[in-house]
């Protein structure tokens, strides 16, 4: 006589699990900005209850992705100028001083990490394939935070990076972003933090640029 057993799975990672599923979809754009997200209506395709649903939907409220038309409807958020400005300032105070700490404290193992991404990112763009450059730049981005060795601006960084690549993904001049990518890793490389700080710089406001016209069909609008 045997017995099975059926291995229950813990609710904070079902919690995870539907979090990181809706937002790789909003960032993706299968969610599309005014689309609602129905705590019934997701369960049912996730196969769960409501309950990690319902803390999913609160996580994604905190990450800035949606938010609460009205107490029962919640709906994927749909970006402003103000928010891309917002966030962009951001990064042009914090990656650009982390740029500065990467060339100053980089490791040979560092730079050859960054080497590997910028090569899958070339045979990404290559194919033009979105979803891979996406993530391959964005895991730039973080691994140039980390080589600054300082953990609290990695973690300054840390609650807005969803929305970073949420709003990066609109970006599709990708030829130009690995160009831009390349020309910071070399100067990262160089060991000269005024040159890093000033190719992030450049790369932070032409992205910025992009961004808004991506978005918005719009010119710069920064004061």
């Amino acid at each position: 006589m045997s017995s099975t057993t059926t291995k229950i799975e813990p609710l904070g990672a079902v919690r995870e699990r539907v979090l990181a599923s809706l937002r790789q979809e909003i960032i993706a754009g299968s969610l599309r900005p005014g689309d609602r997200l129905v705590e019934r209506e997701l369960a049912e395709r996730f196969g769960v209850s409501r309950v990690p649903v319902r803390e999913a939907i609160r996580a994604l409220v905190a990450e800035g992705f949606v938010h609460f038309e009205t107490p029962r409807r919640t709906v994927v958020r749909r970006l402003t100028p103000h928010d891309v400005q917002e966030l962009f300032e951001l990064r042009e105070a914090l990656e650009v001083y982390a740029a500065g700490l990467a060339a100053a404290r980089a490791t040979p193992e560092d730079l050859a990490q960054v080497q590997e991404l910028l090569d899958l990112a070339a045979a990404a763009t290559e194919a033009g394939d979105a979803e891979v450059i996406t993530d391959v730049n964005s895991r730039l981005h973080d691994r140039i935070v980390a080589m600054a060795r300082n953990s609290l601006l990695t973690e300054a960084l840390e609650p807005v990076a969803g929305r970073l690549r949420w709003m990066t993904r609109r970006n599709e001049e990708w030829p130009q972003l690995l160009v831009e990518h390349r020309e910071l890793y070399e100067a990262i490389a160089s060991g000269d933090p005024d040159r890093a700080r000033a190719h992030a710089l450049a790369h932070v406001r032409t992205n910025y640029r992009s961004t808004v016209r991506h978005l918005f069909g719009e010119t710069e609008t920064r004061d």
